[in-house]
């Protein structure tokens, strides 16, 4: 595969989390609501035509879990999902640090984490590039639970860095 190949990022933030007594932060369970908002955003990835070859995803319960319900949504199965412990609470430029390790094969990538890391990663990668109306929304709405931000660039995974990429599209569920 050429360095020059289009690659995507597909960042999802985590569905809607439950909030129970006595539950550690990284075993907190998707709510109600986030087990609806995850099928959804898997059916918005169908329905936009990607079907990631990669996924990143957290180890915290509640990145699983709607990972597991997204995926379900999706028309074939992902080659490879690794579940990452330093996705968990990272910083845009340790999320950064994850993508560099991304296998060459790979062209679209899906990294399910959480804010305000997801936000800032894509903020950073973007900066002001890509689709006016996404970035206005973005910039307005943050990142809620469940949101979708597609990010496109050329190059390498070892590339990824600041302003490297524009932001092509930019979903919210609908809740």
């Amino acid at each position: 595969m050429s360095a020059d190949t289009p690659r995507r990022i597909i960042v999802l933030r985590h569905a809607k989390a439950d909030w129970p007594n006595g539950v550690d932060d990284h075993e907190r369970p998707l709510a109600d609501r986030g087990r609806n908002q995850a099928p959804d955003a898997g059916r918005w990835l169908a329905d936009s035509g990607i079907n990631p070859d990669f996924v990143l995803c957290s180890t915290a319960l509640r990145t699983r879990e709607t990972w597991k319900l997204a995926a379900h949504e999706l028309p074939k199965r992902t080659r490879k999902t690794v579940y990452e412990e330093r996705i968990y609470e990272a910083s845009p430029g340790e999320i950064i640090a994850v993508l560099h390790e991304t296998p060459e094969e790979y062209v679209d990538v899906v990294l399910v984490g959480h804010n305000p890391g997801v936000l800032g990663l894509t903020q950073v990668l973007a900066g002001d590039a890509g689709d006016p109306d996404a970035l206005d929304r973005l910039r307005l709405g943050g990142f809620p639970t469940a949101a979708i931000a597609v990010l496109s660039f050329g190059g390498s995974w070892k590339d990824v860095e600041p302003g490297v990429a524009e932001l092509v599209s930019y979903h919210t569920p609908q809740d």
